[in-house]
């Protein structure tokens, strides 16, 4: 059973950064898929970005490209998500998920393929 730990979340002004990091414990198979989401008051969770644990690619959703990395270190089971120049409307609370099986690419920013979530962690961007 893989549990996921984040961390790093906080309050910042517009314009500042953040990292963002989930370390999974349990093993991970290579067809693992690992992602961020996030989701705000009153909203659906919203993709934010995902990498395939054998991959070279990393997929964003369109509303943080240029401004957020996600990078992973398989070794330390861990994956990161640095978040620059942030607005307002990226507050959130933001979790990690893997799922253990390979997914299709049209499929990496659906919440119901991943399986394993972490419980979240708060960012607050003020303006």
């Amino acid at each position: 059973q893989v549990q996921l730990v984040e961390s790093g979340g906080g309050l910042v002004q517009a314009g500042g950064s953040l990292r963002l990091s989930c370390v999974a414990s349990g093993r991970i198979f290579s067809s693992a898929v690992m992602g961020w989401f996030r989701q705000a008051p009153g909203k659906e969770r919203e993709f934010v970005a995902a990498v395939e644990r054998t991959g070279t690619s990393t997929y964003y959703a369109n509303s943080v490209k240029g401004r957020f990395t996600m990078s992973s270190d398989n070794a330390k089971n861990a994956m990161y998500l640095q978040m620059n120049s942030l607005k307002p409307e990226d507050t959130a609370v933001y979790c990690c998920a893997i799922t253990q099986v390979r997914l299709a690419t049209q499929d990496l920013g659906t919440p119901n393929h991943y399986d394993c979530w972490g419980q979240g962690t708060q960012v607050t961007v003020s303006s």
